[in-house]
């Protein structure tokens, strides 16, 4: 363990409050009535966590490690979708933790309604929302994405 931080190291709680400052935040239902009018799903889970818990109908897939660039308006690799910096992105993970700090990266890139799901995942089915088993087809897996196999 490190006995000193270097000066201007953050820790991860503060790396996280500051994203969140930066964020209006979503409850699930928000978020699911925030679909209906064009606000859409980012999962950020791996496939693992999908094929484990299941998936949200209609969500795209993005992987952490890909998100910036299929999201990035200026990106060559880019969703097809994404031609612009007004769309309502909504990321969730398991837990709503990852998902703050990567939708304040989204933030960074100049996708300034970009939120996330408090709670995540895990909440969203808790509220009784709409969910599927994995490899259902109900989700949109953008390049990169690994499918989730269904567990058995």
């Amino acid at each position: 363990m490190v006995a000193v931080r270097p000066e201007g190291a953050r820790t991860i709680e503060e790396i996280l409050a500051y994203a969140r400052t930066r964020l209006t935040r979503l409850m699930p239902r928000e978020a699911f009535g925030e679909t209906a009018a064009g606000g859409v799903l980012i999962d950020i889970r791996p496939a693992a966590q999908r094929a484990e818990q299941g998936e949200i109908p209609g969500s795209v897939v993005v992987e952490r490690n890909h998100l910036e660039w299929r999201l990035d308006p200026c990106s060559d690799a880019r969703l097809p979708w994404v031609t612009g910096y007004d769309h309502r992105i909504i990321v969730f993970c398991v837990d709503g933790y990852t998902s703050s700090l990567a939708a304040a990266a989204l933030q960074d890139l100049g996708l300034q309604r970009a939120t996330d799901v408090i709670g995540g995942y895990r909440a969203w089915t808790e509220e009784g929302l709409p969910w599927s088993p994995a490899a259902a087809g109900a989700v949109t897996l953008a390049p990169g994405a690994a499918p989730a196999l269904a567990l058995g």
